[in-house]
């Protein structure tokens, strides 16, 4: 069953068990531990650019500079790697959600998968380098705090332990 609230939050269906209204625990606190997890992932994408970064040097030591172009290729595949292997994992979250206790699902309710993983990390780059961080204000404005790159994707951030309730049957109705 989906519940097409379009003229609330701007967006297509979604599960009804994931309504504001009906499931507020869902949603509670979620643009908060958003920003915590974003700057746990960070450190970690930061660690693993390490050694990334060390063996790109020698690469481009060895064939005179040559090298050095595949910089910004092995740090982009470094980054959305991560993000692919993690939030779209079995888990449907990164390290630093699952640290914060939210994972990401569909608008359907389903696991997050690693190219629709990838391609939520894409569009957030995007958005936020053409936008600025303007584009977090979104989240404050929809009824399930969903940001723009959320809404784009039809997916859904929730709390971890309110989910496995609502997949239980034990949310409220």
């Amino acid at each position: 069953m989906t519940n097409h609230d379009s003229t609330r939050s701007g967006t297509g269906p979604v599960d009804a068990r994931f309504d504001p209204d009906l499931q507020p625990d869902l949603y509670a606190g979620i643009l908060a531990k958003r920003v915590v997890a974003f700057f746990i992932d960070v450190l970690i994408v930061a660690l693993l650019m390490v050694p990334a970064f060390l063996l790109v040097f020698i690469i481009g030591i060895v064939t005179l500079g040559l090298g050095f172009l595949l910089f910004p290729p092995v740090f982009t595949i470094v980054a959305l790697g991560y993000v692919a292997l993690t939030l779209g994992g079995p888990s449907s979250a990164t390290i630093g959600m699952r640290a914060t206790s939210i994972e990401m699902r569909t608008g359907t309710g389903g696991r997050m998968f690693p190219l629709l993983a990838a391609m939520h990390a894409l569009i957030f780059w995007f958005s936020v380098s053409i936008l600025t961080p303007l584009v977090l204000v979104v989240g404050l404005l929809s009824n399930r705090n969903r940001l723009l790159h959320d809404i784009l994707l039809n997916t859904v951030m929730v709390n971890s332990a309110a989910i496995d309730r609502v997949e239980q049957g034990l949310g409220r109705p």
